[in-house]
């Protein structure tokens, strides 16, 4: 990655998983759990939420994590139906956050900020919270779209068998797409296209 392209990305990056983890801390403190406040995760504060080797592997892999907030079920009032507000806080307040920068930025500014330096960092943050957001969708341990998945399930061997090997399933997903193989690759952009499409209005160039 060339360092104009690393500072174009960085803002966005940082910006959309505080953003995601944020909420995730959020809506579990609104809901009875006080253990994100109490381990200093209820702040907008990238350097609370951002894990090294997810950070790293996130600027050049495409793939990458932070932090997971800690969150204790038990202290949830309804603790079943509680974690998929809470898994859901994540890539919805991404998307929205995302929603609303680019709207905002075709409106008002669109053609004098689009082709600048600010432009770009904006482009930059639409994309990475979409990206980020679908991504975390995918119903597979321990992504957010499991929890979500897991709650509509009867207890069996497809949630047993998820629980033990969903976690290298996704693994597996991840290295075939590092390889060449554009599973991943493929439902991230065709979703971040279409997601971009509605906020822009148009069909970005994306490279992802």
């Amino acid at each position: 990655m060339k360092w104009i392209d690393f500072l174009l990305v960085l803002p966005g990056i940082l910006l959309a998983l505080t953003i995601h983890e944020y909420f995730h801390g959020y809506v579990a403190y609104k809901l009875g759990d006080p253990t994100p406040r109490l381990r200093g995760r209820l702040t907008l504060n990238p350097l609370a939420h951002i894990d090294p080797v997810g950070f790293v592997a996130l600027l050049f892999l495409h793939f990458g994590w932070a932090k997971p907030v800690p969150i204790d079920p038990y202290n949830l009032r309804n603790p079943k139906r509680d974690v998929v507000f809470v898994s859901l806080a994540g890539p919805l307040s991404n998307l929205v956050s995302a929603f609303i920068v680019g709207f905002l930025l075709r409106v008002f500014a669109y053609k004098f900020l689009f082709c600048s330096t600010l432009g770009a960092m904006i482009v930059n943050f639409v994309v990475i919270s979409a990206a980020l957001a679908f991504f975390n969708l995918i119903p597979l341990p321990p992504l957010d779209g499991w929890h979500v998945l897991e709650y509509f399930l009867p207890p069996g061997g497809f949630k047993t068998f998820m629980r033990q090997y969903g976690y290298y399933v996704l693994l597996i997903l991840i290295i075939l797409s590092t390889l060449g193989f554009p599973f991943l690759g493929m439902y991230i952009s065709i979703t971040v296209k279409f997601f971009t499409t509605l906020v822009f209005g148009q069909l970005l160039p994306l490279n992802l």
